[in-house]
């Protein structure tokens, strides 16, 4: 494996150590409002994700400046082309954060009610733009010898607005089990209600989401010529269908397990069909980029990946260590008495 190709596959991953991660952060987000219903409740809800929020967005840091580094032109690509996304993308994630660290100092029902809805809408926005701004490189930019040309509202196409929808639902499901998970008393109780309900309505739009992708992408090249890659799909439709036979059961851990393969398998098997693009051209091919016209220089790639081989296993393992001193079940009473609700 050469060093673009080597790029290729660790960019990919980490963007879905990304949304594995953080995406069940999002998903309690989105439902906040309909699962925590008293402040205990919505303390609670907090507290399931606040030891662990700030530490899954590193791989969003990781992601951003690892392209910046191994592929600049696709960095400066992107950020051209898609410069108002990005910029509403950056507020929602300074909407979300903001509301979680200033939740808590404050008190009166106003307070609590205009951070409560920043965390929602930051959250929702989050999912929504991330979701959009993929389907659109997965669909293709206008790119040409200017540059984009296209516009904000050329974004909100059909698969780029069905794929934002995608990742909202299906990031809420891997919210609402993460929450069954943590979460004892009527929250979690609602939590493991809704779950099923979201699988069903998430299940259903990666049928949409696979059959858009032959409609309106070239995804599917990759697929025809190299019938390997069919393992990819195959496994993600089959992590949920696991899901849905784990939630069925009240397996909510298991279940869990499942949704963190249907988002990353969801994700490489849009990667795999884009391979060796990065940002195509849906209007003048030639002028897209790829592994090789928009990486960095050969020892960049060296002492980047050297790094990145060496740091990331760190980051995964320490990671894996706070998710393991926080794993214990939160209860709404010590919340109550905790926070004198």
């Amino acid at each position: 494996m050469d060093l673009s190709n080597l790029w290729f596959v660790l960019w990919g991953l980490l963007w879905i150590a990304y949304f594995v991660t953080d995406g069940f952060d999002l998903g309690v987000g989105i439902l906040y409002p309909f699962l925590g219903r008293t402040e205990a409740e919505r303390g609670a809800i907090r507290a399931a994700i606040g030891p662990v929020w700030d530490g899954n967005e590193v791989w969003l840091v990781i992601a951003g400046a690892m392209t910046f580094a191994a592929f600049p032109v696709l960095y400066a690509a992107l950020f051209s082309s898609l410069y108002a996304a990005f910029f509403i993308l950056l507020g929602a994630l300074i909407l979300r954060g903001t509301a979680l660290e200033f939740r808590g100092k404050g008190t009166g029902r106003l307070w609590g009610r205009l951070w409560d809805g920043a965390f929602f809408t930051g959250s929702g926005l989050c999912a929504f733009l991330f979701g959009v701004a993929f389907g659109n490189v997965w669909r293709g930019l206008p790119l040409g010898p200017g540059g984009y040309e296209g516009s904000f509202f050329s974004l909100l196409n059909v698969y780029g607005l069905t794929t934002g929808l995608l990742f909202v639902v299906v990031f809420a499901a891997h919210g609402a089990l993460w929450l069954a998970l943590r979460l004892e008393g009527e929250a979690g109780g609602r939590a493991r209600r809704v779950a099923l309900r979201l699988w069903i309505a998430g299940s259903l739009l990666v049928l949409v989401f696979l059959v858009n992708s032959a409609l309106y992408t070239h995804l599917y090249a990759n697929y025809l010529t190299s019938p390997a890659l069919m393992v990819l799909p195959a496994l993600a439709l089959a992590s949920l269908f696991l899901q849905g036979t784990m939630i069925v059961k009240g397996l909510y851990g298991r279940a869990f397990a499942a949704s963190c393969l249907v988002v990353a398998l969801i994700f490489a098997t849009a990667m795999a069909g884009m391979y060796p693009h990065l940002l195509p051209s849906r209007t003048a091919p030639p002028w897209g980029l790829t592994i090789y016209n928009a990486a960095a220089g050969e020892y960049t790639l060296r002492v980047m990946a050297a790094v990145a081989l060496t740091v990331l296993p760190v980051v995964a393992a320490y990671q894996c260590w706070v998710y393991r001193v926080f794993s214990r079940p939160i209860k709404e009473e010590k919340i109550r008495e905790e926070e004198g609700y």
